[in-house]
């Protein structure tokens, strides 16, 4: 199935000194179906993503609300999704694509995503890829 791209969000316009938070998701352990070897499309490979995504806070104040906020669960339910959509080959492809998923969310400035694969390379602790991205 073709993947949708990312919906196009209109810049918002941001002052150079607004207020910014950061919202994060450290090691996420997930099962993936991962890798361009022929033996790495048998079963799922153990991942770990970092996620951190630069916010700009809500102009008017906080009103304890979910829907004022970028949610790391709805990023966590959102990266789920992404490898439920089936065989991925490059974890640069996946890191782009929950790069996508975080910047089509209008309050977020950037992100960085950083993927490790702790069974890539036997003699490593892990093996991956980190992107940063963000508005221009």
């Amino acid at each position: 199935m073709p993947r949708k791209p990312a919906p196009k969000i209109a810049s918002l316009p941001r002052p150079a000194n607004a207020p910014r938070r950061k919202v994060f998701v450290r090691g996420l352990k997930v099962e993936a179906m991962i890798g361009a070897y022929e033996h790495e499309k048998l079963a799922p490979q153990p991942l770990s993503i970092d996620l951190e995504v630069e916010v700009i806070e809500p102009s008017s104040p906080a009103a304890d609300r979910l829907e004022d906020v970028v949610c790391y669960n709805r990023l966590t339910e959102g990266i789920k999704a992404i490898l439920a959509e089936g065989h991925i080959k490059l974890v640069e492809t996946l890191a782009e694509r929950i790069a996508d998923l975080a910047m089509s969310h209008s309050m977020v400035l950037g992100v960085s995503v950083r993927i490790e694969k702790p069974n890539a390379i036997a003699a490593a602790d892990a093996a991956g890829v980190e992107i940063v991205r963000g508005r221009r």
